[in-house]
């Protein structure tokens, strides 16, 4: 714990200097309330002293993401429009995103990172390979987060994003209520198995179709990445075995290509349901081909992760957040927002 002089404890607590140097010297019988009163004194000017080193430094927070380039954009955008939330700190993001990404490549990321970052925020495939490399990375006190998506059984400080399988529980609620109770086939369609965060949305969706309408087949579609071309190849070889589809639900990116897919064999859902409002899906929805879109606040994850990332090094005090996950928003032609 730092040194701090009598009159500094006295300033910070409101106690008199007699009464300091009482308590800090075992000088007479002091009230545990005034024990109280100093400790917290002394935790509170620890922490303005970390965070008067922080102000004088760079912090910076590197950006892994394994992700379609239409999110990756998102991401920059929000998480850099965010710094100035915490003016108080230099705080410089550091992005390392692709579009493909092995996990070999994500771990010599995490490990060239660690040399030089104050904590990394991490969207990458659920990997029993990166397991190890978190956990090594906390135990040399560099926090990790991950986004969007988790790492299971890793020691990453927490998750930041939505609740995937509730937002695949609201998507069935929506494509229930639209498609009505003539039976009917839906694809639902992920770019990449090995996701955990895209898992969840297609488990909540089978959950909750189930729950809500039953007599709907629900057939999965696996691979693209989320990349428009891939996903289009990936949709072509589906259809030839699978040309009756009622409607789709797409948990992932890659709908221009989806949707063309769709088009060459004169096939048009009843509903079209997708995550994220990014540029293309924006496009697409504004012509109609889109009825719904399921997203979150990245903003907030931003401040979410930043603030986790923060508190670690005690550069800011530690708090409970209530909200365990960010809230989703379902988003329509008519709601959304330019």
């Amino acid at each position: 714990m730092p040194k701090f002089t009598q009159k500094q404890i006295s300033a910070q607590s409101g106690l008199s200097l007699a009464t300091i140097d009482r308590a800090l010297h075992n000088r007479g019988r002091v009230h545990p309330q005034t024990q109280h009163r100093i400790q917290q004194a002394l935790a509170d000017l620890e922490l303005q002293q970390k965070s008067s080193l922080a102000q004088g430094r760079t912090i910076y927070f590197d950006v892994i993401m394994h992700t379609p380039e239409r999110f990756s954009e998102l991401v920059k955008e929000a998480f850099s429009s965010q710094i100035s939330s915490f003016a108080s700190f230099r705080i410089q993001l550091r992005f390392h995103c692709s579009e493909e990404m092995a996990v070999e490549e994500v771990e010599r990321l995490l490990k060239k990172c660690s040399l030089s970052t104050h904590g990394i925020i991490l969207k990458a495939m659920n990997s029993s390979q990166l397991v190890p490399v978190i956990n090594n990375l906390i135990k040399q006190r560099i926090p990790v987060v991950t986004v969007v998506t988790d790492i299971t059984g890793s020691h990453r400080l927490r998750y930041i994003g939505m609740d995937n399988v509730s937002a695949g529980q609201s998507a069935a609620f929506l494509m229930a209520k639209w498609l009505g109770n003539e039976p009917g086939t839906i694809a639902a369609i992920t770019g990449n198995k090995a996701f955990v965060g895209e898992q969840d949305r297609i488990r909540g969706f089978q959950e909750g179709m189930k729950s809500f309408s039953p007599q709907h087949q629900i057939k999965i579609v696996a691979g693209g990445s989320g990349i428009d071309h891939l996903m289009y190849q990936t949709l072509q070889t589906f259809l030839q075995d699978n040309p009756q589809i009622d409607a789709v639900y797409t948990v992932g990116g890659g709908n221009a290509g989806i949707l063309r897919a769709l088009e060459e064999r004169n096939i048009q859902p009843k509903v079209f349901v997708g995550h994220d409002l990014d540029r293309e899906n924006r496009a697409l929805m504004q012509a109609g081909k889109i009825d719904a879109l399921i997203e979150h606040n990245l903003q907030l994850d931003a401040q979410h992760s930043f603030k986790t990332l923060l508190e670690f090094h005690g550069f800011l005090p530690e708090t409970r957040s209530n909200a365990t996950y960010s809230r989703i928003n379902i988003i329509m032609r008519y709601n959304m927002y330019t």
